[in-house]
């Protein structure tokens, strides 16, 4: 590999939420470990390898230039987010007027309702849920309502297509949200499924927001399909958000962005947008997306994926072979394992809260699931270098599943 994705990286005092925050945000971040025992970060959903460096490389270029006044986007701004999409998932007909800047997806999110709904409306979410999709629509007076995701015989992850048509006529409902790939699931929806979907919404005239801030990240050769481009209908009735910062790790710098076709509905979430006077773009913020988007940024990705579809494969199969009562259905996208404990706290008298503390005492700082509507799940970041995969899970075996 042209990367190096196996460095280990001290992030203490390096602003890290994911390290700095241990044991001083309860009922948020995981408990500190015992004395003596270094933490392996694989909570908050950030990866632990260095970014591409041209993302680097253009912000410094950049900072050397001594004036950072008022702005507008520059054209390469646009050109690498069409060439990016164009790439990676085969967009056509994508341009510059279809792409806004959002601060961050879920803000865009709800951007996006207060155009097609009031207050009050209840909008239509698959569960297990993003626990960002239950505090924002909760903050924003929107009700929620949970159509759940069912196992199949092979341990799939699929929509209930019936239960999902029986809530959008009885309750009304018109404005949902997808989230391609899943998180926390981590499901790549497959064509057929994306398009029985948007037929629903067509059918009960639903407006769609799809969360696909997580579309270059899939694993085990699994493709990642647009929800606007399964048909006409499905074009004209969603507004997509994405982002670079899932891909790169580039949450701190702030920046996502939106697409939407449908000039009507651009038109006004532009609006909603504008109105807090505070979703606008920094200027860093805008050289790290050019940066990330590059050839390199390509090659980039493409060896994250093989770093990241191994860890999966390796934790998935560690899990099955050596924890038994622990259930996991094997992602296809994301980088986070979504995992289900409910047999084995059943079989050793134990509650989920008191399993994660076990976790983190150990130093594997997994995240509770249950905040997620994973009644007795733990979610588990697994970007970061494969030895402390091994590490995390043979620390797993030896002090808390098998102790």
């Amino acid at each position: 590999m042209k990367y190096d994705f196996t460095a280990i990286i001290d992030r203490k005092g390096k602003d890290a939420i994911a390290v700095d925050a241990l044991g001083k945000k309860p009922g948020f971040a995981p408990d500190a470990p015992r004395e003596g025992v270094d933490p392996i970060p694989m909570w908050v959903a950030d990866m632990n390898f260095a970014v591409v460096p041209t993302v680097q490389e253009a912000i410094i270029e950049r900072a050397k230039h001594p004036c950072f006044g008022y702005f507008d986007p520059r054209e390469e701004y646009f050109d690498a987010i069409i060439r990016w999409h164009q790439l990676r998932n085969g967009v056509t007909g994508l341009r510059p007027e279809h792409i806004g800047y959002e601060n961050g997806v879920l803000g865009g999110v709800v951007s996006a309702l207060n155009v097609v709904c009031s207050r009050g409306d209840k909008v239509l979410v698959h569960s297990p849920t993003y626990v960002g999709f239950t505090l924002c629509l909760g903050n924003n007076g929107y009700e929620i309502v949970h159509s759940p995701l069912v196992l199949d015989r092979d341990g799939v992850w699929r929509m209930d297509f019936a239960d999902m048509e029986r809530k959008l006529s009885e309750g009304n409902i018109h404005a949902a949200i997808m989230c391609s790939p899943h998180n926390p699931c981590g499901r790549v929806w497959e064509r057929w499924e994306l398009e029985q979907a948007m037929e629903l919404y067509r059918k009960y005239d639903v407006f769609v927001i799809s969360d696909e801030i997580w579309s270059d990240l899939t694993l085990n050769g699994h493709r990642h399909i647009p929800t606007q481009s399964v048909s006409e209908d499905a074009r004209q009735r969603t507004a997509a958000f994405y982002a670079p910062s899932k891909t790169f790790s580039l949450a701190g710098l702030v920046g996502s962005y939106r697409i939407v076709y449908n000039k009507w509905w651009r038109d006004r979430i532009e609006k909603e947008s504008s109105l807090s006077h505070y979703n606008s773009m920094n200027v860093l913020s805008m050289y790290g997306l050019i940066g990330a988007y590059q050839p390199e940024g390509h090659q980039w990705v493409d060896e994250l994926l093989e770093v990241l579809s191994g860890n999966i494969n390796y934790a998935c199969d560690y899990i099955n072979a050596h924890f038994e009562g622990v259930e996991v259905s094997k992602p296809e996208g994301t980088y986070m394992l979504f995992v289900d404990c409910t047999k084995w706290c059943a079989a050793h008298g134990k509650t989920i809260l008191e399993l994660e503390k076990a976790c983190w005492n150990e130093g594997v700082m997994i995240q509770d699931g249950t905040m997620f509507h994973g009644p007795c799940h733990m979610r588990m970041n697994l970007a970061l270098p494969f030895s402390r995969v091994q590490e995390a899970f043979q620390r797993l075996d030896r002090y808390v599943f098998n102790a």
